[in-house]
């Protein structure tokens, strides 16, 4: 193919936007084909809008059980009672700061981007039928907002193009009462009783910030327990919070369908409006029925039920790009697709579903393409996090890697409840979980369940990386008093283990 000049990226999120950034850096001639703005989905209605509604859900935990244990008194009207302890929410206003935030994110990517020397062109990328040319290129049109097509020509092509909501045929979104994770920036006023269907990361997520934020939550899960693909025990202490917080956890629940309803109690007379409040009048509500044939009422429904990628009718299997069953586009670890010259990256490839990952996907793939010093994706070192109250954060092989014999493993856990700064903050729930191999004690994997999870588990992510050992751990300085001090005692109690078992 020769020399890589002409980049053209279909898609400007994070796999995107970052490897725009490195092919111009590289010198590259470098095109990105946006439909929606800069930043994509993880910007615009995903990863920073729920983050930032979910700073606000965390602001009103403070006050929950264990303010009153700190010493601090939250009494709006002097009446001492519960009632008069409870702190209201504007959601409008969050959800107009959640929204202006996400542009403000958009357009200082666009100015980077920009400034880089990259063009952005606004439309809808696909690849030309036509294949492959004689000189390696491909072929990249593009639908703009004004009707017309444009034709670019590309040495390479990186597909970075995410995924949207899935939707279940009989629980279709509105965008009032029923709706998807990108509608809800939207709500003008806090859901009054609000029915989350799935309890994947998004659901969860989702469910804890809402009953935070002052909403009854009813949380439908399919499987046994939330969280299904996370560490069972930090899935445990998020279940027993979430119980314990007043939220209606129901496992092993499908819901079969979600519609609209309109009800009203006995004896009362429709009102001018849905929500003019006349006495008795209960309003517009949602209406779940559950395989099993139970029905459950609420005032919305949030459907958290996976995501579709977004390759439909981009002529992707014409010009030779292989997608898995789920729609999925198939790459190998320097974002390589089954179609020379085109690379893939993000939700649309289905690898590992964070933002993290896309923009690593998205840069490995530039380098690859053009010429420079690549070390493949490695799964095993990407640290995720779930946003939830406390938060959970893992990097590495897991416990159900242990369980499976797919890696041999010690493993140390510690609670939280031992800390001394935890103790200080009046954090019960959580722990510090620590894998390592049980000859050479190299660190594998780590689970912190926590508040701050998210910037708890670097240390471990950078053991994980660098094949630190559970002893170089170990004899790291740690604050007193500290959270961070219970991975150093996790690994001082990994050492302990391995020199009673004779490994060391």
């Amino acid at each position: 193919m020769g020399y890589v000049t002409r980049i053209v990226i279909i898609g400007g999120g994070p796999g995107g936007y970052e490897a725009a950034l490195v092919a111009a850096q590289l010198g590259a001639e470098v095109t990105v084909v946006d439909r929606d703005g800069l930043g994509g989905s993880a910007v615009l209605t995903d990863c920073v809008p729920s983050k930032t509604l979910i700073a606000t859900a965390e602001v009103m935990t403070t006050f929950d059980s264990s303010y009153e244990e700190l010493g601090i008194t939250v009494d709006q009207d002097g009446a001492g009672d519960r009632e008069s302890k409870v702190i209201g929410v504007d959601l409008g206003k969050v959800n107009r700061r959640v929204k202006r935030l996400a542009i403000a994110q958009s357009h200082d990517i666009t100015q980077s981007v920009t400034r880089a020397g990259v063009t952005v062109l606004r439309g809808r990328g696909r690849l030309g039928a036509g294949g492959q040319a004689v000189d390696g290129s491909r072929e990249v049109l593009v639908d703009a907002p004004d009707g017309a097509v444009h034709s670019l020509r590309a040495d390479a092509v990186l597909i970075a193009t995410g995924a949207h909501p899935r939707e279940l045929p009989d629980a279709q979104p509105d965008g009032e009462r029923i709706l998807t994770w990108t509608q809800v920036y939207d709500l003008e006023e806090l859901p009054r009783e609000l029915i989350v269907v799935g309890s994947g990361v998004t659901g969860a997520e989702f469910a804890g910030a809402y009953q935070a934020l002052g909403s009854k939550v009813t949380l439908v899960s399919s499987r046994d327990r939330v969280l299904p693909g996370e560490d069972p025990d930090a899935a445990e202490v998020l279940e027993d919070v979430f119980r314990r917080r007043g939220m209606n956890v129901m496992g092993r629940s499908r819901a079969e369908t979600v519609k609209r309803i309109s009800a009203r109690g006995e004896g009362a007379q429709e009102p001018s409006s849905p929500e003019a409040g006349e006495e008795g009048w209960i309003g517009d509500r949602v209406e779940v029925t559950l395989s099993d044939g139970t029905v459950i009422e609420g005032t919305h429904c949030l459907m958290a039920v996976g995501s579709v990628p977004n390759t439909a009718d981009m002529g992707l299997e014409e010009a030779g790009v292989k997608l898995n069953d789920w729609g999925q586009i198939q790459v190998d670890r320097v974002s390589r697709t089954s179609a020379p010259g085109v690379y893939a990256a993000g939700d649309c490839t289905g690898v590992f579903m964070l933002a993290s990952v896309a923009a690593m996907q998205g840069r490995i793939a530039m380098y690859h393409a053009l010429g420079d010093a690549v070390q493949p994706l490695n799964l095993k070192t990407v640290a995720s996090n779930v946003f939830t109250d406390p938060e959970i954060a893992t990097v590495g092989y897991t416990a159900a890697d242990v369980e499976c014999g797919k890696m041999d493993a010690v493993v140390v856990k510690l609670p939280l409840r031992g800390n001394p700064r935890a103790k200080m903050q009046g954090i019960r729930d959580g722990f510090v979980k620590l894998f390592c191999r049980p000859g050479t004690g190299i660190v594998v994997g780590g689970v912190v369940v926590a508040p701050r999870a998210s910037e708890l588990i670097h240390p471990i992510a950078l053991a994980v990386d660098a094949n630190l050992t559970v002893e170089q751990v170990a004899s790291a300085f740690t604050v007193y008093p500290s959270v961070s001090g219970s991975t150093a005692e996790a690994a001082r109690q990994l050492h302990i283990r391995k020199r009673s078992a004779g490994e060391s």
